[in-house]
């Protein structure tokens, strides 16, 4: 039968590890799913430029067919994503039923325009690739106008270059963070341990000898936050694909690999050096000091 006194020190224990578990999940969790976001940075802010639309309103005197031709000649640039052909009809359909009046009826004929409706490859949309587009777009005869929000580019653009920024610096305070709290949940798993330590050491146990149970059990337990911070990651990027669908962020098996396979490497490292280091100074240590 187990005394209270060593059922108090299993549950101390288990505390312990517990800590030492739940701190390296949330560090690597939260570095891993930072890393998710700058591996899959550029493809988020193309998702992002990618829905900001232009629109090429056509002269009246333009005949389906030469549409027809000049869309197939336009959908074949490489700037353009999707290009979809709007009959004036069906635009003219499209506001009735906004505002909920029929002003072709009333104004006795169809004021709008046939005109396409088009999407940019993310890379081409800041400031002087769409003027330029805008610009080569308008040199054909056949164009009468070309609409886009360029204040909508500008901000996208800005808040991009913004939050790219903010992420870097995060990320690098997350990896100095990771590094204290771990090493700090090992130390004091270890602290409560430094008498034995001690006293293997005094009936004459080597330091590399007193050191490999400590280091070995920190590791385990640096796998097993790992795993379960990698578990985290997959849910997390599994939620967002789900939810941005159009980012594919679960079919780009090798950023996937490469994430979860860092934090697993980056768990049993730290737990290590963390490990070593801590018994090192318990280690090093006068008998007398390990009271203070």
């Amino acid at each position: 039968m187990a005394t209270a006194y060593e059922k108090y020190q299993n549950r101390r224990l288990i505390s312990s590890y517990f800590s030492v578990v739940l701190s390296i999940f949330l560090v690597l969790f939260l570095l891993g799913s930072l890393g998710m976001f700058v591996i899959n940075y550029e493809k988020i802010s193309n998702n992002f430029k990618e829905n900001i639309p232009m629109s090429i309103y056509f002269k009246e005197n333009v005949n389906e067919d030469q549409l027809a031709t000049y869309q197939t000649e336009l959908g074949q640039q490489k700037f353009i994503k999707d290009l979809t052909f709007v009959h004036k009809d069906s635009a003219a359909n499209e506001h009735q039923k906004t505002i909920g009046e029929d002003f072709v009826k009333f104004l006795g004929f169809n004021p709008l325009q046939h005109s396409f409706d088009l999407h940019f490859n993310g890379e081409y949309v800041e400031r002087d690739s769409i003027k330029n587009i805008e610009l080569s777009i308008k040199e054909n005869p056949l164009v009468d106008e070309v609409v886009y929000d360029s204040q909508l580019v500008d901000l996208v653009n800005k808040n991009i270059k913004t939050i790219s920024f903010w992420v870097l610096i995060i990320s690098g305070f997350f990896a100095v963070i990771a590094m204290l709290l771990i090493n700090s949940s090992l130390r004091l798993s270890i602290y409560s341990k430094r008498f034995i330590i001690k006293t293997m050491q005094m009936v004459g146990a080597t330091k590399s000898f007193i050191r490999k149970p400590f280091i070995w059990n920190s590791v385990k337990l640096g796998m097993i936050g790992s795993v379960l911070a990698v578990i985290g990651i997959l849910s997390l990027t599994s939620y967002a694909d789900k939810k941005l669908p159009t980012l594919g962020l679960m079919s780009d098996s090798k950023s996937i690999f490469m994430v979860c396979g860092a934090v697993f490497v980056v768990g049993i490292i730290i737990t290590y050096i963390s490990t070593y280091f801590a018994t090192q100074r318990f280690l090093n240590l006068k008998s007398d000091d390990l009271y203070l």
